[in-house]
Formats: C-alpha cells, sequence, structure tokens
C-alpha cells in the first residue's frame, strides 16, 4: 500500500497517511478538521549500480547494435573491429 503525505490548509500541519489505491483521498485533517490536499513528493527508491541503464549493457563501436561475432577457425569466438575510418583511394586516375 502507497504511504500519501497531505498538507492541511487551516493548521499547515503536514502528515502521511498509508491507503490503498482504491481509497478515496482524505479531505480533512483529523486534528483540527481543516480541509487538506495530497502533496507530491518525489520516490523514495533510487535505481544504482549496474543494470539500469542502457550503457550498461554490451554495444558495438557505433553504439547502436553488439558487435557481430566470429567463430575462427579454432573454434574460439571473437568480436569483429572495423577500422575507426577508411582510407581515402589513392589510385591515380585513369587516363583516357
Amino acid at each position: 500500500m502507497p504511504l500519501y503525505e497531505y498538507k492541511c490548509n487551516k493548521c499547515g500541519a503536514v502528515f502521511e497517511k498509508l491507503q490503498k489505491f482504491s481509497d478515496q483521498p482524505l479531505q480533512t485533517h483529523e486534528g483540527c478538521g481543516g480541509p487538506v490536499e495530497r502533496l507530491l513528493s518525489p520516490p523514495a527508491f533510487q535505481f544504482k549500480g549496474s543494470g539500469f541503464y542502457i550503457t550498461d549493457y554490451a554495444r558495438g563501436s557505433n553504439g547502436h547494435s553488439p558487435a557481430p561475432k566470429h567463430e575462427s577457425k579454432n573454434g574460439t569466438t571473437t568480436a569483429k573491429t572495423e577500422p575507426a575510418s577508411k582510407p581515402a583511394d589513392t589510385t591515380p586516375a585513369s587516363k583516357p
């Protein structure tokens, strides 16, 4: 069951109430009888550690897909690496 936080508009008291999702929000403060409003607050948990972000998964050098694997003759599997940039074509143009 979620824990909701309320603030009384009459006395300014802030309090918490454990309620079901199906329960109606509180309308009055039990202490002074004033109207209350439900407050929004940040979640009480954080995702830390490995496995919670897209960069935690194996990616290829371009960052978009896993590196393709190729099997060598001896049966071991290795990732294929691409050169960072291809050299420019240095062959002279053919003469007509």
